[in-house]
């Protein structure tokens, strides 16, 4: 069984990370790490597609984030950034998604795998720009989440 986190708590320590962790991990276990998104709101959902997009690409940038399951939200994080105003790193995003013909992620992983292969040689020099862009978070991705989980607390 899912514990639910004290949300006032989380909301109002001085650790944000912790907080965005610990939520995350709620989130995660709730809709069976992405497997089962009827089990969460809308703003549930927004605040987990951010995270994914965060975790991958601090793990192994943008050619990962593709080529795992977080990938299939690709289009949804777009507008799950511009949700919380992280409009910078939305703004990275797309152009990372520009690398696919016709600029669409494919939602099916198998299908999005084969074509990161066939564009992977000119789109990892994108991506690899474009990871360290991520990486220096001229948008403050925790403090936005967490506002953003303020603002729609009775959904979380």
């Amino acid at each position: 069984m899912t514990k639910i986190p004290k949300l006032d708590d989380l909301l109002n320590s001085e650790d944000t990370n912790g907080s965005i962790i610990e939520l995350d991990n709620f989130i995660g276990e709730l809709c069976n790490y992405g497997d089962d998104y009827s089990k969460l709101t809308e703003p549930q959902k927004l605040f987990y597609f951010n995270q994914n997009l965060e975790r991958e690409i601090n793990n192994g940038g943008f050619n990962q984030y593709f080529c795992n399951s977080s990938g299939d939200n690709a289009h949804e994080t777009i507008l799950s950034l511009k949700a919380i105003g992280a409009d910078k790193t939305a703004d990275i995003l797309q152009k990372a998604i520009d690398q696919f013909p016709n600029k669409v992620v494919p939602k099916d992983r198998d299908e999005r795998t084969e074509m990161v292969e066939q564009i992977e040689e000119a789109a990892n020099e994108v991506w690899e720009g474009l990871d360290q862009k991520f990486y220096k978070y001229e948008d403050d991705l925790n403090s936005l989440n967490i506002e953003y989980v303020k603002k729609h607390k009775d959904l979380f």
